[in-house]
């Protein structure tokens, strides 16, 4: 597997609800096997993320759902309708971001051991955050 570097990996991507710009930006997306990590993370503001894992680039992406006109995202983020440009497809649709790398599907399991109770709980992308950053691969 090619894990080299690639300067897209740290670009958020937005597209309604369609991630074929993502797919687009490097080939190997598109043919690699994908390891689902969870469809219902949820953070402080109820907003629905979902995970996963690619393999042959060892990407660990979140895609989140529509969000109301004003919130904070769990990476660093805050939007709020009507204080400033917002972008209408983080509204409108689906946001996918690249959270990092990691080589194997071996090693993601280790780094996100106990994910599947930790979803369930309440702000549940908080706990990914801080245990992607305790493990060096959120930043």
């Amino acid at each position: 597997m090619d894990t080299s570097p690639d300067p897209s990996h740290r670009r958020q991507y937005s597209a309604d609800v369609d991630i074929e710009e993502f797919y687009d930006a490097d080939p190997r997306r598109r043919a690699s096997a994908e390891v689902e990590m969870g469809t219902d993370w949820r953070d402080a503001g109820g907003v629905r993320y979902e995970l996963s894992w690619v393999e042959d680039t060892g990407e660990l992406y979140m895609l989140r759902e529509p969000v109301p006109g004003g919130w904070a995202d769990p990476f660093g983020g805050i939007h709020a309708s009507g204080t400033h440009d917002v972008d209408q497809r983080e509204v409108q649709g689906m946001t996918l971001a690249v959270l990092g790398t990691i080589a194997t599907q071996e090693e993601v399991e280790h780094d996100l051991e106990g994910w599947e109770d930790a979803m369930r709980g309440a702000n549940s992308v908080q706990w990914l955050t801080d245990r992607l950053r305790e493990r060096g691969v959120l930043r």
